[in-house]
C-alpha cells in the first residue's frame, strides 16, 4: 500500500489550504483515516480522525477551523485547513488503517507553513 500526501506549501494566516491523502495498491477501503502533525521541537500530534462510519474526532486546537473528510470511491482522506494560523505550522502525515488489516500505514509528511 502507498499513500500520497499532497496540498502543502505556504499559506497566510487567516488562509485556507486542503490536504489530500491517497491510498493505493492493495486495498479495498480504509476503515479509519487521520491526519497528524509535527512541529520543530514538538512531539507529534493527531489533528482529526474519521471513521468507516463517518465520526470524526478533532484536536481541540483545530475544532471549528479544520474539517477531515473522505472519499471511499477513491480511497483518499482530506483535510480541509480554514482560519490557519502559525501555530498550525508542521509537517502534517496521514494514517490510514485498511479495512481487515491489523495495523496501519503511514504516508509521507507535506510542510505546511502559516506566514505572512
Amino acid at each position: 500500500v502507498q499513500l500520497q500526501a499532497s496540498g502543502g506549501g505556504l499559506v497566510q494566516p487567516g488562509g485556507s489550504l486542503r490536504l489530500s491523502c491517497a491510498a493505493s495498491g492493495g486495498i479495498s477501503r480504509i476503515n479509519v483515516g487521520g491526519w497528524y502533525r509535527q512541529a520543530p521541537g514538538k512531539q507529534r500530534e493527531s489533528v482529526a480522525t474519521i471513521y468507516s462510519g463517518g465520526t470524526t474526532n478533532y484536536a481541540a486546537s483545530v475544532k471549528g477551523r479544520f474539517t477531515i473528510s473522505r472519499d471511499n470511491a477513491k480511497n483518499t482522506v482530506y483535510l480541509q485547513m480554514n482560519s490557519v494560523k502559525p501555530e498550525d505550522t508542521a509537517v502534517y502525515s496521514c494514517y490510514v488503517l485498511p479495512t481487515g488489516w491489523a495495523s496501519g500505514v503511514w504516508g509521507q509528511g507535506t510542510q505546511v507553513t502559516v506566514s505572512s
